[in-house]
Protein backbone atom coordinates (compact mmCIF):
# COMPACT_ATOMS: atom_id res chain seq x y z
CA UNK A 1 0.00 0.00 0.00
CA UNK A 2 1.59 3.41 -0.86
CA UNK A 3 0.56 6.91 -1.84
CA UNK A 4 0.25 7.17 -5.27
CA UNK A 5 0.80 10.43 -7.70
CA UNK A 6 -0.73 10.47 -11.01
CA UNK A 7 -0.01 13.68 -13.24
CA UNK A 8 -2.76 15.07 -15.92
CA UNK A 9 -1.87 17.66 -18.74
CA UNK A 10 -4.42 20.18 -18.97
CA UNK A 11 -4.99 21.95 -22.67
CA UNK A 12 -3.16 25.32 -21.35
CA UNK A 13 -0.34 23.60 -20.93
CA UNK A 14 -0.75 23.27 -16.70
CA UNK A 15 -0.07 20.08 -15.28
CA UNK A 16 -2.17 19.23 -12.71
CA UNK A 17 -1.24 16.24 -10.26
CA UNK A 18 -3.55 14.24 -8.11
CA UNK A 19 -2.85 11.65 -5.24
CA UNK A 20 -4.44 8.53 -4.50
CA UNK A 21 -3.71 5.87 -1.87
CA UNK A 22 -3.28 2.68 -3.88
CA UNK A 23 -2.43 -0.88 -3.44
CA UNK A 24 -0.62 -3.14 -6.45
CA UNK A 25 -2.79 -6.66 -7.08
CA UNK A 26 -1.78 -9.17 -9.42
CA UNK A 27 -4.60 -9.65 -12.28
CA UNK A 28 -5.68 -13.64 -12.07
CA UNK A 29 -5.98 -14.28 -15.60
CA UNK A 30 -3.36 -11.95 -17.16
CA UNK A 31 -0.67 -12.02 -14.27
CA UNK A 32 0.46 -8.86 -14.71
CA UNK A 33 0.32 -6.14 -11.34
CA UNK A 34 -2.19 -3.41 -11.38
CA UNK A 35 -2.41 -0.67 -9.06
CA UNK A 36 -6.14 -0.68 -6.87
CA UNK A 37 -7.06 2.56 -5.58
CA UNK A 38 -8.27 2.59 -1.97
CA UNK A 39 -9.24 6.35 -1.13
CA UNK A 40 -8.56 9.38 -3.42
CA UNK A 41 -7.33 12.28 -1.73
CA UNK A 42 -7.81 14.89 -4.78
CA UNK A 43 -5.76 17.74 -5.81
CA UNK A 44 -2.16 17.52 -4.42
CA UNK A 45 -1.96 21.58 -4.08
CA UNK A 46 -5.33 21.38 -2.37
CA UNK A 47 -4.72 18.07 -0.76
CA UNK A 48 -5.42 18.49 3.74
CA UNK A 49 -1.83 17.62 4.52
CA UNK A 50 -2.71 17.75 8.23
CA UNK A 51 -5.16 14.88 7.45
CA UNK A 52 -2.26 13.30 6.20
CA UNK A 53 -0.08 13.62 9.39
CA UNK A 54 -2.90 12.26 11.62
CA UNK A 55 -2.66 9.16 8.92
CA UNK A 56 1.27 8.84 9.10
CA UNK A 57 0.72 9.09 13.18
CA UNK A 58 -2.15 6.36 13.86
CA UNK A 59 -0.05 4.15 11.51
CA UNK A 60 3.07 4.43 13.07
CA UNK A 61 1.46 3.84 16.41
CA UNK A 62 1.36 -0.21 15.23
CA UNK A 63 5.36 -0.10 14.27
CA UNK A 64 8.40 -0.48 16.40
CA UNK A 65 9.82 3.36 16.94
CA UNK A 66 13.28 2.27 15.07
CA UNK A 67 10.66 1.09 12.47
CA UNK A 68 8.24 4.17 12.74
CA UNK A 69 11.51 6.50 12.17
CA UNK A 70 13.25 4.38 8.90
CA UNK A 71 9.73 3.97 7.52
CA UNK A 72 9.07 7.88 7.57
CA UNK A 73 12.20 8.39 6.64
CA UNK A 74 12.13 5.97 3.44
CA UNK A 75 15.27 4.42 5.01
CA UNK A 76 17.87 3.90 7.37
CA UNK A 77 18.50 7.25 9.52
CA UNK A 78 22.17 7.55 11.00
CA UNK A 79 22.81 10.32 13.32
CA UNK A 80 25.68 12.56 11.70
CA UNK A 81 26.46 14.68 15.39
CA UNK A 82 24.81 16.44 18.51
CA UNK A 83 26.24 19.71 19.24
CA UNK A 84 24.88 22.06 22.25
CA UNK A 85 22.87 25.02 21.16
CA UNK A 86 20.92 26.29 24.11
CA UNK A 87 23.12 29.08 25.89
CA UNK A 88 24.56 30.06 22.91
CA UNK A 89 21.45 30.84 21.18
CA UNK A 90 20.33 32.79 24.32
CA UNK A 91 22.92 35.03 24.11
CA UNK A 92 22.81 35.43 20.30
CA UNK A 93 19.34 36.55 20.91
CA UNK A 94 20.58 39.30 23.65
CA UNK A 95 23.35 40.16 21.39
CA UNK A 96 20.63 40.72 18.62
CA UNK A 97 18.45 42.73 21.44
CA UNK A 98 21.11 45.09 22.89
CA UNK A 99 22.25 45.75 19.28
CA UNK A 100 25.50 45.09 20.05
CA UNK A 101 26.07 43.03 16.80
CA UNK A 102 25.03 45.83 14.94
CA UNK A 103 27.46 48.01 16.49
CA UNK A 104 30.23 46.32 15.36
CA UNK A 105 29.14 45.50 11.79
CA UNK A 106 28.46 49.17 11.25
CA UNK A 107 31.47 50.15 13.03
CA UNK A 108 33.59 47.41 10.63
CA UNK A 109 31.86 48.99 7.03
CA UNK A 110 33.45 52.13 8.14
CA UNK A 111 36.53 50.19 8.03
CA UNK A 112 35.78 48.33 4.97
CA UNK A 113 36.01 45.15 6.82
CA UNK A 114 33.77 41.95 6.56
CA UNK A 115 31.02 43.51 9.62
CA UNK A 116 29.22 39.85 9.47
CA UNK A 117 32.12 37.62 9.44
CA UNK A 118 33.97 39.84 12.41
CA UNK A 119 30.33 40.17 13.86
CA UNK A 120 30.51 36.57 14.39
CA UNK A 121 33.85 35.95 15.50
CA UNK A 122 33.73 38.33 18.05
CA UNK A 123 30.58 36.80 19.22
CA UNK A 124 31.68 33.44 18.95
CA UNK A 125 34.48 34.48 21.48
CA UNK A 126 32.13 36.25 23.88
CA UNK A 127 29.27 32.77 24.09
CA UNK A 128 32.59 30.49 25.02
CA UNK A 129 33.31 32.44 28.04
CA UNK A 130 29.55 32.18 29.14
CA UNK A 131 29.96 27.71 28.11
CA UNK A 132 30.87 25.64 31.12
CA UNK A 133 34.57 25.61 30.42
CA UNK A 134 35.83 28.37 28.72
CA UNK A 135 38.63 27.93 26.22
CA UNK A 136 41.49 29.93 24.76
CA UNK A 137 41.38 31.32 21.30
CA UNK A 138 42.85 28.61 19.81
CA UNK A 139 40.68 26.01 21.51
CA UNK A 140 37.65 27.97 21.03
CA UNK A 141 38.22 27.19 17.20
CA UNK A 142 37.33 23.36 17.73
CA UNK A 143 34.78 24.16 19.97
CA UNK A 144 32.85 26.58 17.32
CA UNK A 145 33.24 24.10 14.14
CA UNK A 146 32.57 20.47 16.50
CA UNK A 147 30.97 21.44 19.80
CA UNK A 148 28.59 24.28 20.10
CA UNK A 149 26.12 25.61 17.16
CA UNK A 150 26.70 29.00 16.63
CA UNK A 151 24.51 30.68 14.10
CA UNK A 152 26.04 31.64 11.14
CA UNK A 153 29.37 30.80 11.78
CA UNK A 154 30.29 27.37 11.10
CA UNK A 155 33.73 27.12 11.61
CA UNK A 156 36.42 30.12 12.64
CA UNK A 157 40.31 30.00 12.40
CA UNK A 158 42.35 31.42 15.08
CA UNK A 159 43.84 33.92 12.83
CA UNK A 160 40.21 35.30 12.21
CA UNK A 161 39.43 35.95 16.50
CA UNK A 162 42.88 38.02 16.50
CA UNK A 163 42.39 40.16 13.86
CA UNK A 164 38.52 40.37 15.27
CA UNK A 165 40.21 41.12 18.22
CA UNK A 166 42.01 43.53 17.25
CA UNK A 167 39.47 45.71 15.42
CA UNK A 168 37.65 45.28 18.69
CA UNK A 169 40.87 47.09 20.00
CA UNK A 170 40.93 49.36 17.70
CA UNK A 171 37.21 50.52 17.78
CA UNK A 172 36.89 50.19 21.47
CA UNK A 173 35.81 54.24 22.34
CA UNK A 174 33.60 54.34 19.38
CA UNK A 175 32.13 50.56 20.84
CA UNK A 176 31.91 51.08 24.37
CA UNK A 177 30.24 54.09 23.83
CA UNK A 178 27.61 52.98 21.62
CA UNK A 179 26.98 50.06 23.35
CA UNK A 180 26.57 51.92 27.06
CA UNK A 181 23.54 54.14 25.94
CA UNK A 182 21.63 51.17 23.56
CA UNK A 183 22.01 49.18 26.35
CA UNK A 184 20.85 52.22 29.15
CA UNK A 185 17.91 52.83 26.35
CA UNK A 186 16.55 49.11 26.10
CA UNK A 187 16.92 48.24 29.24
CA UNK A 188 15.76 51.42 30.62
CA UNK A 189 18.92 51.81 32.95
CA UNK A 190 19.40 54.01 35.69
CA UNK A 191 22.77 55.67 35.05
CA UNK A 192 22.57 58.62 37.66
CA UNK A 193 24.08 55.99 40.35
CA UNK A 194 26.92 54.39 39.00
CA UNK A 195 28.94 51.65 41.15
CA UNK A 196 32.65 51.81 40.73
CA UNK A 197 35.57 49.12 41.99
CA UNK A 198 38.28 47.91 40.73
CA UNK A 199 40.58 44.74 40.87
CA UNK A 200 43.29 42.71 39.53
CA UNK A 201 44.39 40.08 37.84
CA UNK A 202 47.34 38.30 37.09
CA UNK A 203 48.85 37.14 33.67
CA UNK A 204 50.70 33.57 33.26
CA UNK A 205 54.05 34.24 32.26
CA UNK A 206 57.37 32.45 31.40
CA UNK A 207 59.11 35.46 31.66
CA UNK A 208 61.51 37.13 34.12
CA UNK A 209 60.22 39.85 36.21
CA UNK A 210 62.87 42.45 34.57
CA UNK A 211 62.13 41.57 30.79
CA UNK A 212 58.74 43.38 32.06
CA UNK A 213 59.48 45.73 34.42
CA UNK A 214 60.98 48.70 32.68
CA UNK A 215 63.38 50.77 34.30
CA UNK A 216 62.09 53.74 34.06
CA UNK A 217 58.29 52.84 35.44
CA UNK A 218 56.82 54.71 38.24
CA UNK A 219 56.83 52.72 41.25
CA UNK A 220 53.88 52.01 43.53
CA UNK A 221 52.38 54.66 45.13
CA UNK A 222 49.35 56.68 46.73
CA UNK A 223 50.80 59.79 46.40
CA UNK A 224 48.52 61.52 43.17
CA UNK A 225 50.88 64.37 42.79
CA UNK A 226 53.60 61.86 42.39
CA UNK A 227 51.65 59.96 39.40
CA UNK A 228 51.79 60.81 35.52
CA UNK A 229 48.65 61.25 33.49
CA UNK A 230 47.39 58.02 33.49
CA UNK A 231 46.29 56.05 29.87
CA UNK A 232 44.24 52.98 29.53
CA UNK A 233 46.60 49.97 28.78
CA UNK A 234 47.10 46.43 29.11
CA UNK A 235 50.43 46.62 30.29
CA UNK A 236 51.51 44.11 32.73
CA UNK A 237 53.37 44.99 35.62
CA UNK A 238 54.14 43.38 38.75
CA UNK A 239 52.90 45.19 42.22
CA UNK A 240 52.57 44.66 45.71
CA UNK A 241 49.46 45.61 45.68
CA UNK A 242 47.80 42.31 43.76
CA UNK A 243 44.51 41.47 45.23
CA UNK A 244 44.51 38.41 44.41
CA UNK A 245 47.91 37.68 46.43
CA UNK A 246 49.63 36.79 43.81
CA UNK A 247 52.63 39.21 44.04
CA UNK A 248 55.06 37.00 42.03
CA UNK A 249 53.13 36.79 38.83
CA UNK A 250 52.50 40.75 36.38
CA UNK A 251 49.17 41.92 36.91
CA UNK A 252 47.21 44.20 34.74
CA UNK A 253 44.26 46.41 36.94
CA UNK A 254 40.67 46.59 35.65
CA UNK A 255 38.15 49.15 37.04
CA UNK A 256 34.11 48.38 36.19
CA UNK A 257 31.40 50.32 36.76
CA UNK A 258 27.81 48.97 37.17
CA UNK A 259 24.04 50.34 37.90
CA UNK A 260 22.03 49.71 41.12
CA UNK A 261 20.74 46.22 39.22
CA UNK A 262 24.24 45.25 38.62
CA UNK A 263 24.29 45.87 34.63
CA UNK A 264 28.21 46.17 34.04
CA UNK A 265 28.22 49.33 31.68
CA UNK A 266 31.55 50.03 31.06
CA UNK A 267 35.29 48.35 32.01
CA UNK A 268 38.57 49.93 31.95
CA UNK A 269 42.14 48.21 31.78
CA UNK A 270 44.66 49.67 33.33
CA UNK A 271 49.00 48.81 33.78
CA UNK A 272 49.61 46.56 36.87
CA UNK A 273 51.17 49.15 38.86
CA UNK A 274 48.65 52.08 38.61
CA UNK A 275 47.36 53.49 42.07
CA UNK A 276 43.05 53.26 42.69
CA UNK A 277 43.48 57.09 43.65
CA UNK A 278 44.66 58.49 40.04
CA UNK A 279 42.23 55.45 38.47
CA UNK A 280 38.77 56.85 39.94
CA UNK A 281 39.96 60.38 38.12
CA UNK A 282 40.67 58.89 34.73
CA UNK A 283 37.57 56.80 34.68
CA UNK A 284 35.46 60.34 36.12
CA UNK A 285 37.41 62.05 33.08
CA UNK A 286 35.85 59.41 30.56
CA UNK A 287 32.51 59.27 31.31
CA UNK A 288 32.47 62.82 31.31
CA UNK A 289 33.27 63.29 27.80
CA UNK A 290 29.74 60.95 27.60
CA UNK A 291 28.02 64.03 28.71
CA UNK A 292 25.79 62.14 31.24
CA UNK A 293 23.29 64.85 32.79
CA UNK A 294 23.52 64.03 36.90
CA UNK A 295 26.24 61.11 38.00
CA UNK A 296 26.56 60.16 41.99
CA UNK A 297 29.32 57.85 42.12
CA UNK A 298 29.43 55.23 44.54
CA UNK A 299 33.13 53.76 46.00
CA UNK A 300 34.56 52.17 48.31
CA UNK A 301 37.16 52.84 50.92
CA UNK A 302 40.37 52.69 48.91
CA UNK A 303 39.22 55.35 46.68
CA UNK A 304 38.86 57.66 49.44
CA UNK A 305 41.29 61.14 49.43
CA UNK A 306 40.44 64.86 49.61
CA UNK A 307 41.60 65.54 45.77
CA UNK A 308 39.20 62.61 44.29
CA UNK A 309 35.86 63.62 45.99
CA UNK A 310 36.56 67.33 45.06
CA UNK A 311 37.77 65.41 41.82
CA UNK A 312 34.77 64.08 41.58
CA UNK A 313 32.31 66.97 42.19
CA UNK A 314 33.13 68.45 38.79
CA UNK A 315 30.49 69.33 36.76
CA UNK A 316 27.66 68.39 39.09
CA UNK A 317 28.90 65.35 40.11
CA UNK A 318 28.29 63.20 43.01
CA UNK A 319 29.93 60.97 45.21
CA UNK A 320 29.13 58.15 47.95
CA UNK A 321 32.46 56.82 49.47
CA UNK A 322 32.99 54.77 52.55
CA UNK A 323 35.53 56.49 54.95
CA UNK A 324 37.73 53.73 57.13
CA UNK A 325 36.48 53.50 60.74
CA UNK A 326 40.13 53.18 61.72
CA UNK A 327 41.89 55.97 60.27
CA UNK A 328 43.28 59.45 60.94
CA UNK A 329 41.13 61.25 59.54
CA UNK A 330 39.88 64.00 61.57
CA UNK A 331 36.27 64.72 60.18
CA UNK A 332 35.71 60.84 60.25
CA UNK A 333 36.54 60.54 64.08
CA UNK A 334 34.49 63.92 64.52
CA UNK A 335 31.91 62.27 62.99
CA UNK A 336 32.01 59.17 65.48
CA UNK A 337 32.12 60.52 68.08
CA UNK A 338 29.00 62.89 67.77
CA UNK A 339 26.04 62.00 69.86
CA UNK A 340 22.87 61.53 68.36
CA UNK A 341 19.64 59.09 68.07
CA UNK A 342 19.60 56.13 65.45
CA UNK A 343 16.59 55.64 62.84
CA UNK A 344 15.90 52.26 61.39
CA UNK A 345 15.17 52.22 57.84
CA UNK A 346 14.75 49.02 56.45
CA UNK A 347 15.39 45.21 58.36
CA UNK A 348 17.39 45.49 60.91
CA UNK A 349 19.44 48.66 59.52
CA UNK A 350 19.87 51.63 61.42
CA UNK A 351 21.39 55.08 60.52
CA UNK A 352 22.89 58.52 61.69
CA UNK A 353 23.31 61.74 59.81
CA UNK A 354 25.94 63.59 61.27
CA UNK A 355 27.65 67.29 59.38
CA UNK A 356 30.97 67.87 60.14
CA UNK A 357 32.28 71.28 59.82
CA UNK A 358 36.38 72.16 59.65
CA UNK A 359 36.43 76.00 58.62
CA UNK A 360 36.37 74.69 54.97
CA UNK A 361 34.44 72.27 53.67
CA UNK A 362 30.89 70.78 55.80
CA UNK A 363 30.62 67.58 54.86
CA UNK A 364 27.62 65.25 55.45
CA UNK A 365 28.48 62.19 56.98
CA UNK A 366 25.97 59.02 57.57
CA UNK A 367 27.01 56.05 60.18
CA UNK A 368 25.28 53.23 59.70
CA UNK A 369 24.83 50.01 62.18
CA UNK A 370 23.63 46.76 61.70
CA UNK A 371 22.91 44.95 65.20
CA UNK A 372 23.06 41.91 64.24
CA UNK A 373 26.50 42.15 62.50
CA UNK A 374 27.61 44.32 65.71
CA UNK A 375 26.39 40.79 67.46
CA UNK A 376 29.19 39.16 64.80
CA UNK A 377 31.86 41.68 65.62
CA UNK A 378 32.07 41.06 68.97
CA UNK A 379 31.78 37.39 69.16
CA UNK A 380 34.36 37.18 66.57
CA UNK A 381 36.64 39.69 68.85
CA UNK A 382 36.25 37.39 71.59
CA UNK A 383 37.48 34.19 69.96
CA UNK A 384 40.38 36.50 68.82
CA UNK A 385 40.86 37.67 72.64
CA UNK A 386 40.57 34.01 73.62
CA UNK A 387 43.85 33.05 71.40
CA UNK A 388 45.82 35.66 72.33
CA UNK A 389 45.17 35.20 75.82
CA UNK A 390 46.29 31.17 75.43
CA UNK A 391 49.72 32.96 73.27
CA UNK A 392 50.54 34.75 76.12
CA UNK A 393 49.61 33.00 79.49
CA UNK A 394 52.87 31.64 79.80
CA UNK A 395 54.99 34.54 78.94
CA UNK A 396 55.30 36.19 82.10
CA UNK A 397 58.05 32.82 82.70
CA UNK A 398 60.01 33.60 80.06
CA UNK A 399 63.61 35.40 79.44
CA UNK A 400 62.83 38.86 78.23
CA UNK A 401 65.11 38.03 75.28
CA UNK A 402 62.32 35.36 74.55
CA UNK A 403 59.46 37.69 75.56
CA UNK A 404 60.64 40.56 72.83
CA UNK A 405 60.42 37.52 70.56
CA UNK A 406 57.30 36.27 71.10
CA UNK A 407 55.83 39.76 71.27
CA UNK A 408 57.57 40.53 67.84
CA UNK A 409 55.93 36.75 66.42
CA UNK A 410 52.57 37.92 67.63
CA UNK A 411 53.17 41.58 65.96
CA UNK A 412 52.89 40.34 62.24
CA UNK A 413 49.26 39.52 63.15
CA UNK A 414 47.21 42.25 62.73
CA UNK A 415 44.00 40.29 64.39
CA UNK A 416 46.28 40.23 67.44
CA UNK A 417 48.49 43.30 67.19
CA UNK A 418 45.32 45.34 67.27
CA UNK A 419 45.30 44.53 71.22
CA UNK A 420 48.47 43.63 72.19
CA UNK A 421 50.81 45.92 74.61
CA UNK A 422 53.97 45.67 75.98
CA UNK A 423 54.26 47.35 79.62
CA UNK A 424 57.23 49.32 80.93
CA UNK A 425 58.67 46.20 82.20
CA UNK A 426 58.47 44.62 78.92
CA UNK A 427 55.28 42.10 79.71
CA UNK A 428 52.72 41.04 77.51
CA UNK A 429 49.10 42.10 78.35
CA UNK A 430 46.00 42.57 76.42
CA UNK A 431 45.18 46.28 75.79
CA UNK A 432 42.01 46.98 77.73
CA UNK A 433 41.95 50.17 76.16
CA UNK A 434 41.92 49.48 72.18
CA UNK A 435 39.14 46.38 73.16
CA UNK A 436 36.74 49.44 74.50
CA UNK A 437 37.57 51.53 71.45
CA UNK A 438 36.96 48.44 68.60
CA UNK A 439 33.49 47.73 70.44
CA UNK A 440 32.01 51.03 69.97
CA UNK A 441 32.85 50.12 66.33
CA UNK A 442 30.94 47.04 66.32
CA UNK A 443 28.44 46.81 63.55
CA UNK A 444 29.02 50.27 62.00
CA UNK A 445 30.36 51.41 59.02
CA UNK A 446 30.55 55.32 57.96
CA UNK A 447 29.65 56.67 54.37
CA UNK A 448 30.26 60.44 53.32
CA UNK A 449 28.97 62.14 50.28
CA UNK A 450 28.21 65.30 48.63
CA UNK A 451 24.90 64.96 47.96
CA UNK A 452 22.09 66.78 49.50
CA UNK A 453 19.32 65.11 47.49
CA UNK A 454 19.69 61.60 48.95
CA UNK A 455 17.97 60.86 52.06
CA UNK A 456 20.41 58.95 55.14
CA UNK A 457 18.29 55.32 54.00
CA UNK A 458 18.72 55.91 50.61
CA UNK A 459 22.44 56.00 51.18
CA UNK A 460 22.80 53.62 53.25
CA UNK A 461 20.99 51.12 51.11
CA UNK A 462 22.98 53.02 47.68
CA UNK A 463 25.95 51.65 49.56
CA UNK A 464 24.85 48.15 50.81
CA UNK A 465 24.71 47.61 46.67
CA UNK A 466 28.13 48.38 45.89
CA UNK A 467 27.82 44.52 46.57
CA UNK A 468 26.98 44.41 43.01
CA UNK A 469 30.48 45.32 41.41
CA UNK A 470 31.98 42.58 44.03
CA UNK A 471 29.63 39.88 42.17
CA UNK A 472 30.93 40.78 38.83
CA UNK A 473 34.12 40.90 40.31
CA UNK A 474 33.18 36.97 40.87
CA UNK A 475 31.38 36.48 37.96
CA UNK A 476 34.56 37.70 35.87
CA UNK A 477 37.07 35.74 37.76
CA UNK A 478 34.94 32.21 38.59
CA UNK A 479 32.15 31.95 35.83
CA UNK A 480 33.56 33.98 32.65
CA UNK A 481 37.01 32.72 33.61
CA UNK A 482 39.03 36.09 32.70
CA UNK A 483 42.35 34.13 33.78
CA UNK A 484 44.14 32.41 33.49
CA UNK A 485 45.33 33.88 30.04
CA UNK A 486 48.35 34.22 28.09
CA UNK A 487 48.09 37.14 26.12
CA UNK A 488 51.41 38.97 25.97
CA UNK A 489 50.36 41.99 23.57
CA UNK A 490 49.17 45.02 25.28
CA UNK A 491 46.64 45.26 22.79
CA UNK A 492 45.19 41.58 23.14
CA UNK A 493 45.39 42.19 26.87
CA UNK A 494 42.80 44.97 26.42
CA UNK A 495 40.41 43.54 23.60
CA UNK A 496 40.72 39.83 26.21
CA UNK A 497 38.95 42.47 29.06
CA UNK A 498 36.50 43.96 26.75
CA UNK A 499 35.58 40.39 25.19
CA UNK A 500 35.35 39.25 29.59
CA UNK A 501 32.75 42.61 29.76
CA UNK A 502 30.84 41.44 27.06
CA UNK A 503 30.16 38.29 28.05
CA UNK A 504 29.51 39.62 31.72
CA UNK A 505 26.56 42.04 30.28
CA UNK A 506 24.77 39.65 28.43
CA UNK A 507 25.05 37.21 31.85
CA UNK A 508 23.87 40.10 33.58
CA UNK A 509 20.46 41.29 31.80
CA UNK A 510 19.56 37.19 31.28
CA UNK A 511 20.13 36.84 35.25
CA UNK A 512 18.05 39.99 35.98
CA UNK A 513 15.04 39.50 33.21
CA UNK A 514 15.23 35.40 34.26
CA UNK A 515 15.31 35.78 38.33
CA UNK A 516 18.10 33.13 38.18
CA UNK A 517 21.50 32.46 38.27
CA UNK A 518 23.49 31.86 35.01
CA UNK A 519 24.47 28.85 36.25
CA UNK A 520 20.88 27.12 36.41
CA UNK A 521 19.73 29.20 33.09
CA UNK A 522 22.81 27.46 31.51
CA UNK A 523 22.31 23.84 32.74
CA UNK A 524 18.88 23.76 32.03
CA UNK A 525 19.43 25.89 28.41
CA UNK A 526 22.43 23.00 27.40
CA UNK A 527 20.29 20.44 27.91
CA UNK A 528 19.06 22.05 24.03
CA UNK A 529 21.09 20.10 21.32
CA UNK A 530 20.81 20.41 17.54
CA UNK A 531 21.17 17.14 16.13
CA UNK A 532 21.82 16.11 12.29
CA UNK A 533 20.66 13.53 10.63
CA UNK A 534 21.17 11.58 7.16
CA UNK A 535 18.79 9.81 6.07
CA UNK A 536 18.15 8.48 2.00
CA UNK A 537 16.59 12.21 1.48
CA UNK A 538 19.34 14.10 2.51
CA UNK A 539 20.64 15.65 5.95
CA UNK A 540 18.48 17.72 8.18
CA UNK A 541 19.78 19.46 11.30
CA UNK A 542 16.92 19.58 14.16
CA UNK A 543 16.88 20.75 17.94
CA UNK A 544 15.46 18.60 20.55
CA UNK A 545 12.15 19.48 22.05
CA UNK A 546 11.90 21.98 24.87
CA UNK A 547 11.73 21.06 28.36
CA UNK A 548 9.23 22.82 30.79
CA UNK A 549 12.26 24.24 31.94
CA UNK A 550 13.70 25.89 28.66
CA UNK A 551 9.91 27.41 27.73
CA UNK A 552 9.79 28.69 30.93
CA UNK A 553 12.89 30.58 30.27
CA UNK A 554 12.37 32.05 27.23
CA UNK A 555 8.94 32.93 28.21
CA UNK A 556 10.54 35.40 30.98
CA UNK A 557 13.17 36.53 28.59
CA UNK A 558 10.06 37.59 26.16
CA UNK A 559 11.72 35.59 23.51
CA UNK A 560 10.27 33.31 20.53
CA UNK A 561 11.27 29.90 20.56
CA UNK A 562 14.02 29.08 18.48
CA UNK A 563 12.77 26.98 15.35
CA UNK A 564 12.89 23.25 15.05
CA UNK A 565 15.00 23.02 11.68
CA UNK A 566 17.93 24.70 10.78
CA UNK A 567 19.28 23.62 8.26
CA UNK A 568 18.27 20.81 4.78
CA UNK A 569 20.25 19.59 1.89
CA UNK A 570 18.97 17.22 -0.12
CA UNK A 571 20.34 14.03 -0.94
CA UNK A 572 22.36 13.80 -4.47
CA UNK A 573 20.00 12.02 -7.02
Amino acid sequence: MYLRETKRRNADGSTVSYLALAQNERDPVTGVPRARIIHRFGRADEVDREALARLVRSISRFLDPTEAVAATASGEVQIIESRTMGSAWLADRLWERLEIGKTIIDAAGERRLAGERVERAIFAMVSNRLSVKPLSKLAGCSWVAERAFIEGLAAVSDDECYRAMDFLHAALGELQERVFFTVASLLDLEVDLLFFDTSSTYWETDRLPDELQDQDDAPDSDEPDEEPALQESGRRRYSKNSKDHRPDLPQVMVGMAVTRKGIPVRVWTFPGNASDQVIIRKVRDDLRGWNLSRVIWVLDRGFTSERNRRYLQRGGGHYIVGEKLRSDSKEANAALARQGRYHTVEGNLRVKQVRVDDGTNRDRFVICHNPERADRDELVREQILERLRQEIHTADGLAPSKRSELYGALSTKPAYKRFLRKTPTGKLRIDRAAVAREAKLDGKFLLRTSDESLSPADLAEGYKALYEAERGWRDLKHTIDMRPAYHRREDRIEAHVQLCWLALLLLRVAETEAGDTWRNLRNELDRMHLVTLATNEGTVAQRTELTPGQRHIIKALDLPEPPRFYDFTPAAD
